[in-house]
Parts: structure tokens; sequence; C-alpha cells
């Protein structure tokens, strides 16, 4: 019945799209996000660089997170707009599934780019894990024309490129090696030194003390606070902090602890005071290869997740650091402080193909060598 009735509702929306399409395509470039409500922080880069290469060039921002119960119905007036800006700009770029991009029929003269908002390829995802427990279904797929559309597709690295190409269902010819902007962000020596003023501010302890960021993956079927509490306590606070960052949508208490539970900055920008970086799966792994930062991989449930969640690389073979089921063994681990920088480094490059500080700027060129499509 629900298929039906997407059936019905992808007909009806494209009736409404026969007549958009017959506005003229302009001067403009509209980027459509449903992973933030604001500007992402690559767009904001992208932006900033596209306005120093073309000034007269029109932007448009799209940010619209798409969330269940009754604002659901307030993205269906959203995708209304999406529609407008899809018919009259002569790119799109997308950081995620935009649901009219890949319905409509796409419009001669309009160039789509999808510039997924994660920046290397590691959990699987879209077509890699349809059917699958954290995937869609193949007939929800077929539907939804997933990822169609699509004229070239960013990618971090050459190497990369055929998980990309698998994960969107798409020809290796659509991939364009592009790191995210972020990337400028994250080997800025000068944006270290101030977020790491910021931080110091907020948190002094972490200017005396060596610092361990404990970034974990976000759990559908909820974390183990109690897992979570062995590796607070097997910290010596002497020595070292514990910052805890997690997932935003995680909500659990740990009542009075000796670690830091921030919820002011960013994992990303925790990075900057990281002496050690703990995860678990979180892509958090690719930005943390940037920095150099060594990293160690709390795994509790490392058979139970594995049922459910495919990779693209082997975890056990191909992610630099120790993998730990037990806390006060990993932290003893980092204690030692011996860690592998060139296999560190072999990783990094392998993964993620950049040159330095110019990030922002190729992918604004590339956006406006469309322009005159």
């Amino acid at each position: 019945m629900k298929i039906i009735i997407l059936k019905i509702g992808i007909v009806f929306i494209n009736i409404i799209y026969f007549f958009i399409k017959l506005l003229p395509i302009r001067n403009k470039i509209v980027f459509i996000s449903r992973q933030s409500n604001t500007k992402t922080e690559d767009m904001l880069l992208i932006e900033e660089e596209l306005k120093k290469q073309d000034k007269d060039v029109k932007i448009v921002f799209l940010c619209k997170k798409l969330e269940g119960g009754t604002k659901a119905i307030g993205y269906v007036f959203h995708m209304f707009r999406q529609m407008y800006h899809l018919a009259t700009s002569r790119v799109v770029v997308l950081d995620s599934y935009c649901i009219v991009a890949s319905i409509l029929k796409k419009k001669k003269g309009t160039t789509i780019i999808q510039m997924w908002h994660a920046l290397g390829s590691f959990k699987k995802f879209g077509y890699s894990v349809l059917d699958q427990e954290e995937g869609s279904s193949s007939k929800l797929a077929k539907v939804m024309k997933m990822h169609h559309n699509y004229d070239y597709i960013f990618t971090s690295s050459e190497f990369s490129s055929k998980y990309f190409a698998e994960a969107f269902n798409a020809d290796k010819s659509k991939m364009v090696v592009m790191p995210l902007a972020r990337v400028d962000l994250l080997t800025s020596k000068k944006l270290d030194k101030e977020l790491q003023a910021k931080i110091y501010k907020k948190y002094p302890e972490t200017k005396t003390k060596k610092n361990i960021v404990y970034v974990p993956t976000f759990r559908k079927d909820g974390e183990r606070p109690e897992k979570i509490k062995e590796l607070i306590d097997a910290v010596d606070y002497k020595k070292y902090n514990l910052i805890l960052k997690l997932h935003p949508l995680t909500k659990i208490d740990f009542g009075d602890i000796k670690a830091i539970y921030d919820k002011d900055f960013s994992s990303i920008e925790m990075l900057s005071v990281a002496d050690y970086v703990i995860s678990d799966y979180s892509a958090i792994i690719y930005e943390a290869s940037l920095k150099n930062k060594p990293m160690y991989f709390y795994c509790y449930d490392y058979d139970s997740y594995f049922k459910k969640r495919n990779f693209y690389l082997d975890y056990n073979k191909d992610i630099p650091g120790l993998k730990e089921q037990d806390a006060k063994k990993l932290v003893k681990a980092i204690e030692k402080d011996k860690y592998d920088f060139k296999e560190l480094k072999k990783f990094n490059d392998k993964f993620i193909s950049y040159e330095d500080g110019k990030c922002s700027y190729n992918i604004a060129k590339f956006i406006l060598s469309k322009m005159s499509k």
C-alpha cells in the first residue's frame, strides 16, 4: 500500500514539475541539504570561494532536515521550493539524497553534483546496504529512483571511488576526486590555534594535561552506558582528561563524573586539542587521520555490530590503531604512548587525496566550470 501511495505522489509531483520546468534556467547555483537546517561548514567555505571566483554568481541554499511526525508535512511544502530552484538553476549541489532531484525528469542544461556529506567511505550506505537492517528496501529504492540523475559524484580519493560508485549505483566515469571543503579547515594550523584557545578558555584543564577524545558512532538500538562508564573509570585523571563527544541524539546522564561531557564544541573541533582519539566505527577516522591524531578503537560490541552493519574496509586490517573490547586494556595501551604514525600516514594518503588549502578552491572552480554548459 505504501508503495502505491508513493507512486501516486510521484506522478502528482511530476505533473506539477512539468509546468515549473517551463521557467528559464538562470545563472544560479542551488545547494540542497537534508543534513542540517543551516549551511554546513562545507557549504560556507564553498560559498566564500565561489564569490571570490565570480562575484556575480547567484547562490541559493535550501537546508532543511527531513524529520518525522507533523514536521514531515512542512518538508513537503519545502519540496516545492526545491522544485522551483531545481528547474531554474544551472548547477545543483547535493550533500545527501534529495527526493525531487532523483524522482523528477532532469532538465537539459542543468548539472547535478552529489557532494556526499561524509569525508570518506567507511560504513556501507545507499545501494550497498539495500534490504539490510540499516538500509532501504530495494522496492522503495526503485520507486524513489534513489540517487538517480547525478552528473558527477565527488569522492575523497581514487581508491574510494569504487565504493562511492557502488553506493550510488553509478558508473565510475561519474566519479570526481574532490575531497570536501572541510579538509582546508582540518589542515589549517591557524584555525587549530584559534579553536584551541576557545576550548582552553572553556576547559582550562585541557591545556595542562593530555586529552583523550572519545567519539563513538551513533547506535540506532541505543548506547550501552555501562560500557562508556567503564572507559570513564579506566582513565587516570591526574595525567589525562577524557572528553566525551557522544552523538547529539544520545541522551545519557552519567551523574557526577571526572570526564568532560562536552556539548559546546563539535567532535571535529575537539580534535584540535586531542592527543589521542578513541572511537569505534565512526567516520571521524578520516578527520582524525588528516590531523595526524593517534587512534584507538573501543569496539566492545564488535560481534553484534558487525552482524547488522557492513563496511567497505576491512576493520581489522585497514584501520590504523589498536582494537580492544576491554576499556582498561585500551587505556593502558594509550599510556604506553607507542603508535605507528607511518601506518596512519599510509591510511590518510590512500583515502584522502588533497592539495593543501585548495579543496574549497577546487570545488568552486569545478562548479563554475559547469555554469556555461
